[in-house]
């Protein structure tokens, strides 16, 4: 139900949150929660959704524990009208439609899931799934516990929130409005996956100056935007770019051009998990674009960049009860985790610098943010086992 709303977020919009269409599901789902039988329950002005479960009688002693899951769908492939399919698979591939198809060339990972329920796209979106399924899973865990008071346990207090696909999701966040100390996100892939540290990022973005002339009167007169735009990009790393890169390795990517003559705009985003590396890796393009100012002349090209996020490490060591806690509950309801580096962010990752340990756990979806993704649905029933048992309580 889910991921039939529309809520891409917009990266070039300066509202809060970046699109009015996020607080569509945001009412919803505050309807839901409400309707549960969870307090305190609000949709903010800034689209953020807030709820608490009380802790069980007896309980109340017991340190709050939150679940956060973000609404937004990422931008860069329509989140617009998704039909999403259920499907049995039973092994190979898994024609989608609009001549799209989820191979096991392409995916070998597709045939660990034969003979279980997969939700796909219809090859014209996304899904979704990041983060829906968090949020799917968060409301289920809280629908359970409310269902069956037999199953004691601590409070927990809830947050779903805007933007975090375009890195505003933790700017608005209310501290006053989410009683506890220390919380999950639930925004991760593949079950048992569990996440506390990932990537320093920082946005670049490049404009170049060019001077356009007629080009039968060009000679020495023209400096084409466009060529230097080239040139700028392909004077970076080419093994350092994500689809040469893996684990702990950090990259630059190019995820927008624009050019004609006269102007041209180039903008990366910049990855590392190690901070050293990741300053250099800006103090690079810092050399890059000096050294083209010095051939092509002062001011030709004009660089801003704009840290994101930090690695989420340092903070969490402090807190590593929260990992311990989380392993015990994958392996308690039969999963077997394992601890991997994001190759990305989360809204954990600010929380976690601004006072909120917030690890990552897994949500059961893979391809996140294109038509191949899917989520795994005895793997998302499985996350709401997991979630109900880090909640329970017992320490």
């Amino acid at each position: 139900k889910y991921v039939t709303y529309y809520t891409t977020s917009d990266e070039d919009s300066e509202t809060v949150p970046s699109t009015a269409r996020q607080r569509v599901l945001g009412q919803a789902l505050a309807e839901e929660l409400a309707a549960l039988g969870l307090q305190n329950v609000e949709l903010d002005g800034f689209g953020y959704v807030y709820g608490v479960l009380p802790a069980s009688p007896g309980c109340e002693d017991l340190p709050a524990l939150g679940f956060i899951a973000h609404m937004d769908t990422a931008p860069g492939v329509s989140g617009e009208n998704v039909k999403p399919r259920c499907l049995r698979y039973e092994g190979g591939d898994i024609e989608l439609g609009n001549g799209e198809a989820l191979r096991v060339k392409d995916f070998p990972n597709l045939e660990k899931y034969i003979g279980q329920e997969l939700i796909v796209t219809d090859g014209t979106t996304l899904l979704g799934a990041d983060d829906k399924a968090g949020v799917a899973e968060i409301v289920s865990a809280c629908a359970y516990l409310l269902a069956h008071p037999e199953v004691t346990h601590r409070q927990i207090a809830v947050c779903f929130t805007p933007d975090e696909e375009i890195g505003r999701g933790p700017d608005h966040f209310d501290f006053a409005k989410f009683p506890a100390k220390q919380a999950y996100t639930v925004d991760g892939g593949e079950i048992g996956e569990l996440e506390y540290e990932n990537f320093n990022a920082a946005a670049a973005k490049v404009r170049i100056h060019g001077v356009n002339i007629h080009p039968g009167e060009a000679k020495n007169k023209m400096k084409n935007a466009a060529l230097l735009a080239a040139e700028f990009v392909s004077l970076l790393p080419a093994a350092e770019a994500p689809a040469h890169t893996e684990g702990y390795e950090g990259f630059y990517h190019v995820n927008y051009c624009q050019a004609v003559e006269e102007n041209a705009y180039v903008n990366l985003i910049i990855r590392d998990h190690d901070r050293a590396k990741f300053e250099s890796r800006k103090e690079f393009l810092r050399n890059l674009t000096d050294y083209l100012n010095g051939v092509y002349g002062a001011g030709t090209f004009e660089l801003v960049l704009k840290d994101s996020y930090y690695n989420m490490r340092e903070k969490i060591e402090p807190h590593m009860h929260l990992i311990d806690r989380a392993l015990a509950a994958f392996r308690a309801k039969g999963v077997e985790p394992r601890t991997v580096p994001i190759r990305g962010g989360t809204d954990g990752a600010r929380l976690s610098w601004e006072g909120l340990p917030c690890p990552n756990l897994s949500t059961g979806g893979e391809n996140f943010h294109g038509v191949y993704e899917f989520a795994c649905v005895e793997d998302m029933k499985k996350m709401v086992e997991v979630l109900v048992e880090l909640v329970t309580a017992h320490e």
